[in-house]
C-alpha cells in the first residue's frame, strides 16, 4: 500500500451507516477497541471505557465550544446567501460564503435585527472570504439569536433545535469553534464521574476546530496538503500535570484528533509538553513519530480525509483500513454522530 497515494485512504461506505442523529444516551454509541501491536478488534459499548481506563490513564479533553457559526442572509438584490464563520481575525471574520461567485470584496450581505456584514477581501481557500460586521454590540448574543449549529453537509438534514445540546460536548465551556471535536461528544458527565473515581486523570486544552480539520486532501500525494491553521491554547498547571503525568510512565488518551494535533504541536523533545497558545497546522499521515500521545479515542472518519490519515499513522495503515471494513461489515455507525474507535 502507497501510504502517500490519496486513493490509499478510499473506502466503501454505505449511505445508510452515515448517522444523522446520535444514539441516546450518549455513551450508548458503539466502541470498536484496537490492540495496536496485534491489529485485535474487540466491539464494545462507549460506557465499557471504564474497563479499559484506570489509574494508570490521562484522558486529555478539548474544551472547546461550537458556535451556532451557520448564517443565513440576502444580498441587497434579494438573492439568499450563506455565511460559516470560521474564527475572528481582529475586527474581522473569517467565513465560507456561498454562493462564492456572487460575493466578491464589497458585497453587502443582510441579516436580522439591522446587522449588515460587508465582504472586505477573499481567502486563500474555496468559498474562502474576510468579512466586516456592522450593526450590533455583542457578537456572541448576535449569532446565538441568528446563527445555526453548523451541522456537516453528510448529516442531509437542516439543524433542529436539539443539534444545539447533542453537537456539543458536555464539557464545553469555552466558544469559538466551526465544528465539534466529535470524539467526545460520547461522554456523559455521569461516565466522567465514573471515570474520575476509579483514578483516571482529566486534563482539559483548546483547540478551536475551524477548516483545517476538515478541509479536503486534493493532491493526489498526500505530502502536498497543507492544513490551515486552527487557534489552541494549553495552560501552565495542564502542561505541568501532562509532563508529571509522563515521567510517572502514565498513559496519555488524547479525545479526538483535535487533542493530538494539538499535544503534537506543544512537545518538546527537550522540555516535554510547554504551555502556550497559537496557531497550529500540524498535518499527521503514516510515517509520523508521534511524541505526546500514547492512545487515542476517535470517531470514524470520511474516506480520503487528514482525519483518517491522522488515525492511519497512529494504529498503522492496514490496521486502520482493516478495521473500518469491520466496522462497516458490523454496522457501525459513521463520522460525527456516529460510533468511536479507541486505538490502544
Amino acid at each position: 500500500m502507497d501510504i502517500y497515494s490519496l486513493e490509499t485512504y478510499d473506502y466503501n461506505l454505505p449511505p445508510e451507516l452515515i448517522a444523522r442523529y446520535p444514539v441516546e444516551p450518549r455513551d450508548a454509541a458503539r466502541l470498536l477497541v484496537m490492540e495496536r501491536n496485534t491489529g485485535q478488534l474487540d466491539d464494545r459499548y462507549f460506557y465499557q471505557l471504564t474497563d479499559c481506563l484506570d489509574d494508570r490513564h490521562v484522558l486529555v479533553l478539548n474544551e472547546t465550544r461550537v458556535i451556532p457559526a451557520r448564517l443565513m442572509g440576502h444580498k441587497g438584490t434579494g438573492g439568499r446567501v450563506e455565511l460559516l464563520l470560521l474564527r475572528p481575525e481582529g475586527e474581522y471574520w473569517q467565513a465560507l460564503v456561498r454562493p462564492a461567485r456572487r460575493l466578491k470584496p464589497g458585497a453587502e450581505i443582510y441579516f436580522a435585527a439591522g446587522v449588515k456584514a460587508r465582504v472586505v477581501s477573499e481567502l486563500d481557500m474555496p468559498g474562502g472570504r474576510r468579512v466586516q460586521f456592522e450593526g450590533y454590540d455583542d457578537w456572541e448574543e448576535f449569532i446565538n439569536t441568528v446563527g445555526e449549529v453548523p451541522l456537516p453537509p453528510y448529516i442531509d438534514r437542516p439543524a433542529e433545535a436539539r443539534d444545539k445540546v447533542t453537537y456539543q460536548t458536555v464539557y464545553a465551556s469555552r466558544s469559538g469553534s466551526a465544528a465539534a471535536p466529535t470524539a467526545g461528544l460520547h461522554f456523559t458527565s455521569e461516565l466522567l464521574a465514573r471515570l474520575q473515581g476509579q483514578g483516571v486523570e482529566i486534563i482539559s486544552i483548546l483547540l478551536h476546530v475551524g477548516l483545517g480539520t476538515f478541509r479536503p486532501v486534493e493532491s493526489s500525494d498526500i505530502r502536498r496538503h497543507h492544513m490551515h491553521s486552527e487557534y489552541f491554547e494549553v495552560g501552565n498547571e495542564e502542561a505541568e500535570r501532562l509532563n508529571r503525568a509522563r515521567e510517572q510512565g502514565k498513559t496519555i488518551v488524547a479525545v479526538g484528533t483535535t487533542v493530538v494535533r494539538t499535544l503534537e504541536s506543544i512537545y518538546n523533545d527537550d522540555y516535554g509538553f510547554r504551555a502556550g497558545k497559537g496557531m497550529t497546522d500540524i498535518f499527521i499521515y503514516p510515517g509520523y513519530q508521534f511524541r505526546a500521545v500514547d492512545n487515542l479515542i476517535t470517531n470514524f472518519h470520511l474516506p480520503k480525509s487528514s482525519l483518517l490519515m491522522l488515525v492511519s499513522a497512529m494504529a498503522g495503515l492496514e490496521k486502520t483500513m482493516a478495521a473500518y471494513r469491520h466496522a462497516v461489515q458490523n454496522r457501525y455507525r459513521f463520522f460525527s454522530y456516529g460510533d468511536a474507535m479507541y486505538i490502544r
